[in-house]
């Protein structure tokens, strides 16, 4: 008996609890060396988004099961929302993985766009695009702000079942929100998340 939970496990690879059903996504961190000097390319979403229009963010989108992997999510999603060929997208490496505390699993590439001046945005996904030094982020560290996490069962949450019902105290926790300010611009949440964690691996490096 044993043996054969032996066999069916010896291939497993670990990945994400998905207990919560969360949405895959991929967005692209892209570097474009201008200069000698190195930028990371942002993207301000167009207003008539009804997901966070006007907000500041990497390329992306969600992973669709056709796309098999997610690196193939950050690079289709990039070309259709800057409306550059996959040839011009050279990728350096995944990066660390995101899991946000609303259902959300993003997965990070770190990449870069070979020429600039391919770039045509599709302005029914981007507003426009800014490009930011990458020793900006460097020198830089963000304002942090803390947030509260609480647990709020629904109104059929089984009381019942659990050690002291209604009166069971459910831990609580802190989140932490990011904000860069680079010139008029306000890089924050998510995007300030994914950016800081790329950094902080950067330097470390080195």
């Amino acid at each position: 008996m044993i043996d054969n939970i032996k066999k069916s496990f010896s291939t497993f690879k670990p990945s994400i609890n998905k207990c919560d059903s969360p949405s895959f996504y991929s967005v692209l961190i892209p570097l474009l060396q201008i200069n000698n000097s190195i930028n990371i390319l942002f993207q301000v979403r167009s207003n008539s988004l009804k997901s966070q229009p006007g907000e500041i963010s990497f390329p992306g989108g969600k992973f669709e099961k056709h796309d098999v992997l997610f690196e193939k999510t950050a690079i289709r999603e990039t070309c259709e929302e800057l409306g550059i060929d996959e040839k011009n997208i050279d990728i350096i490496c995944p990066l660390n993985t995101f899991v946000a505390p609303f259902n959300m699993v993003i997965y990070p590439f770190l990449g870069e766009i070979k020429n600039f001046d391919c770039i045509n945005i599709n302005k029914d996904e981007v507003d426009h695009i800014f490009l930011a030094p990458l020793n900006f982020f460097i020198d830089n560290e963000p304002s942090i702000y803390k947030t509260d996490v609480h647990i709020i069962p629904h109104k059929n949450f089984p009381y019942h079942l659990i050690s002291y019902g209604q009166n069971y105290k459910f831990k609580t926790g802190t989140y932490d929100v990011l904000f860069y300010e680079y010139k008029d611009y306000v890089i924050w949440g998510i995007t300030a998340k994914i950016l800081k964690d790329f950094i902080d691996s950067y330097k470390k490096r080195k």
